[in-house]
């Protein structure tokens, strides 16, 4: 029998989950004015101000609805992923201020950045995200080429930062993609997972990632997890956000056709076809670019 959902109201927030847990923690941060419960990682998410400052809170050591694991496995990610938001450090990531332990689970604090998710799957379903005026994926589309050139520069530029530092993207998805309508500005959202390089395949199909941007290696136990799997990633994210997704037709593709070329290269089925590094992969997309 699955047990009833249990209510939860902190503020200006209402969510439930699979179970009783204490927030007080989360009271004296200041006000919760929002909050992202429908994540299937086992984390937890708010919004809160306080002095007119607002942060972002992560937090593991709960059961919300989606999840289907064990929290003390959502709570040792989290905690490894807190090193990482400092090792990678970089003006297209949100940026990491603080992280503690509370009685029941460990908690990291963001500043607030004031975008929206382009998966914003909470709210929109899979049809309505493509086609939904309220749709941040839908608005985001709607931008001109040139704008939304510019925030694949800003995903490039923190992946070959990444690169650099000896380290790849794991579950890079348009879900880990934030945009302020307002300013035009893109930040990466979500860099939990992301390993030391060389890394491999040790989940099989389920390895981590959204079916549409993973790459062919990203469904095989032990195959190798580098940096050509990261040029198929950021092909894959060309193609979501100027071209028809996983249609990689032409006709579905809205910049010119020699970035056409060099996305479609990039998510080559055999690795050896595409760009060695994300560094060659961004060479060739900038030479053509204008």
């Amino acid at each position: 029998m699955n047990q009833q959902p249990i209510k939860f109201k902190i503020d200006h927030a209402s969510f439930e989950l699979q179970g009783q847990h204490d927030f007080t923690w989360l009271q004296s941060m200041g006000t919760v004015f929002c909050v992202f419960d429908q994540q299937d990682s086992g984390n937890i998410s708010f919004g809160i101000e306080k002095n007119g400052k607002k942060l972002f809170v992560k937090y593991a050591g709960c059961r919300p609805m989606e999840f289907s694991g064990n929290p003390r496995d959502a709570i040792s990610r989290l905690k490894v992923a807190v090193p990482m938001y400092k090792t990678l450090e970089h003006p297209n990531l949100i940026s990491l201020i603080d992280h503690f332990e509370t009685k029941d689970g460990f908690a990291a604090v963001f500043e607030w950045f004031n975008g929206e998710c382009l998966h914003s799957h909470w709210l929109f379903a899979a049809q309505p995200k493509h086609s939904h005026p309220e749709s941040p994926f839908y608005r985001f589309k709607q931008l001109s080429i040139q704008k939304r050139l510019q925030s694949l520069d800003a995903i490039y530029e923190f992946h070959k930062y990444v690169e650099s530092k000896g380290y790849v993207a794991v579950d890079f998805y348009d879900g880990s993609i934030l945009y302020d309508f307002a300013k035009d500005l893109t930040r990466i959202c979500d860099i939990d997972l992301y390993r030391l390089a060389p890394s491999v395949n040790d989940m099989g199909e389920n390895f981590w990632g959204a079916k549409r941007s993973k790459s062919p290696e990203e469904f095989i136990l032990g195959a190798p997890i580098d940096e050509r799997t990261n040029v198929f990633t950021m092909g894959a994210i060309a193609f979501g956000l100027l071209g028809g997704e996983m249609d990689h037709s032409f006709s579905k593709w809205e910049a010119n056709r020699s970035l056409y070329e060099v996305a479609l290269r990039a998510v080559s089925k055999e690795r050896e076809e595409r760009f060695t590094t994300i560094n060659d992969f961004i060479n060739a997309w900038n030479s053509v670019k204008n």
